[in-house]
């Protein structure tokens, strides 16, 4: 019997005439507080002989024999690594966890097309760069500038993304999503959620917006919240930051004179 603190490994379940899969390459489950870690390997540590389909297969087969270390409705934050996930992949690992009364609510991976795939389907994503191993939390920080993130959509309440770069969206920011950048942020369409950009300490990056409603600005350290009155007329801006806290300019203005001041 195992503790909630635990790590659950896949047991295999091959026939005779199945090669078992390598423990190295197995999917993980991990209690942390009141979610639970997916851990999926490393491409490098899957074999030859071992596909998508073996390892999901002998994870439902996991999830659906073993012993439940969780409550119902538990969070489940899945750490993909450099997996390349589809939508469909992702809808699979959505669905084998609902059987068990488990709910995927956050996606972490260094690959760009699951992150976008990941936030297509409405989940809340961190991009990032760095492989977890089991000892590894999502808390520990990356330093690593990624390239930018380009995203065609409109970001929905409740969903976050987390990206260790510029994120450009082609869309709107709705209100109760948020955008957190270690880059710029420029949102081709109406922001109306939390813009964080610089979110690693860089005060020099800029939040620019077709539409600036936004409820929340941050841009390292510097926060700024929407007026009270709302303007009349609405302009493309850029959002930066002075010594005397975030302020905000009509983007042809701006152009004219910080770009060229500081150029």
């Amino acid at each position: 019997m195992t503790s909630d603190s635990e790590q659950q490994s896949i047991v295999s379940t091959a026939s005779p005439t199945t090669s078992p899969v390598d423990c190295n390459s197995q999917v993980r489950l991990k209690s942390e507080g009141d979610r639970i870690l997916l851990i999926l390997p490393p491409t490098a540590e899957m074999t030859d002989t071992v596909t998508w389909s073996d390892l999901w297969e002998s994870f439902k087969h996991r999830l659906n024999g073993g012993s439940r270390f969780w409550q119902p409705q538990s969070p489940v934050h899945l750490m993909g690594g450099d997996q390349l996930l589809d939508g469909l992949k992702l809808q699979a690992i959505a669905d084998g966890l609902g059987e068990v009364e488990l709910q995927l609510v956050r996606i972490y991976t260094s690959r760009r097309q699951t992150a976008v795939a990941a936030v297509t389907a409405g989940y809340s994503v961190e991009q990032q760069s760095l492989t977890y191993s089991l000892s590894q939390t999502p808390a520990e920080p990356v330093q690593i500038l990624a390239d930018p993130l380009y995203l065609q959509m409109t970001v929905r309440s409740g969903v976050e993304i987390r990206h260790p770069g510029t994120i450009v969206i082609l869309g709107d920011l709705n209100p109760g999503g948020a955008v957190i950048a270690t880059g710029d942020i420029l949102v081709w369409g109406t922001l109306r959620g939390v813009a964080h950009a610089g979110a690693q300490g860089n005060r020099a990056c800029r939040i620019m917006a077709l539409k600036m409603e936004a409820t929340q600005l941050r841009i390292a350290d510097a926060v700024a919240r929407s007026p009270e009155t709302p303007p009349t007329q609405f302009y493309p801006e850029v959002a930066y930051v002075t010594p005397e806290g975030i302020r905000i300019a009509r983007a042809s203005d701006f152009s004219k004179t910080h770009l060229l001041l500081n150029s």
